[in-house]
């Protein structure tokens, strides 16, 4: 069996934060479930049917009663993950915009560099449509974040991660929303965990674009923590 086509083991639970993806999300969890054994369906206060489409599924299906933000909802997924006994965490997002493939792969790197976190990069593997402008601002937002963290990371706003349990204990997220890969990244250097980025493929999508909000709200909080630094 090739990479591509292999299984996570069942110790390692994928987290899926999800708001308002019920038009998406069907799609994401049966490719997903493909690879993935034990996943994690965080809806997180969705106006749609974004539980409805999850329940539908074999997977696990936790719910926010209101809207708290991507940080919390991936938060709230890691915490269940550790209660219910992963010994590895993914992040994937719900848009389908990740290629549930690429998680072998980081399940590899990080077992073969013996690291507690592996970032699934788009810049180390492939942007497919990523627009010239998004592009930038991705690298200025990986220079602020270098600059705030002491860690130097090509893509800031990755939503694939994988954690070891010793590193999911370790971190806990507090910026609830889509500053939260800034909060992430300053933890990791805290606590000294062993960082690795691994190469992914991002498709964007018409739909996907139009959440530009997630790489503009990092790219904002970096520039303000790094005037913030400056000016102390």
């Amino acid at each position: 069996m090739s990479e591509s086509q292999a299984k996570l083991p069942a110790d390692v639970w994928v987290v899926v934060p999800a708001y308002n993806e019920s038009a998406r999300l069907g799609n994401t969890l049966k490719d997903l479930l493909t690879v993935a054994q034990t996943v994690v369906v965080v809806d997180d206060g969705s106006k749609d049917d974004t539980y409805d489409v999850a329940s539908q599924y074999p997977v696990w299906v936790l719910r926010h009663v209101v809207n708290l933000g991507a940080g919390a909802a991936t938060q709230t997924g890691i915490t269940f993950s550790l209660k219910g006994g992963a010994r590895f965490i993914a992040t994937f997002d719900a848009d389908g915009q990740h290629d549930p493939a690429d998680l072998p792969v980081l399940y590899r790197v990080l077992q073969e560099r013996n690291a507690d976190v592996v970032l699934g990069s788009r810049f180390v593997g492939e942007a497919i449509g990523m627009p010239r402008a998004r592009r930038l601002m991705l690298r200025v937002a990986s220079a602020a974040a270098y600059f705030l963290c002491g860690v130097w990371v090509t893509d800031v706003t990755t939503g694939l991660r994988l954690f070891n349990r010793r590193a999911a204990q370790s971190v806990h997220i507090k910026m609830n929303r889509f500053e939260h890969p800034i909060d992430l990244l300053q933890q990791i250097a805290r606590y000294r965990l062993r960082l690795v980025e691994a190469p992914a493929r991002i498709r964007y999508s018409a739909d996907s674009l139009r959440k530009g909000q997630r790489t503009w709200g990092v790219f904002r909080l970096g520039l303000k923590l790094l005037a913030d630094e400056l000016l102390q």
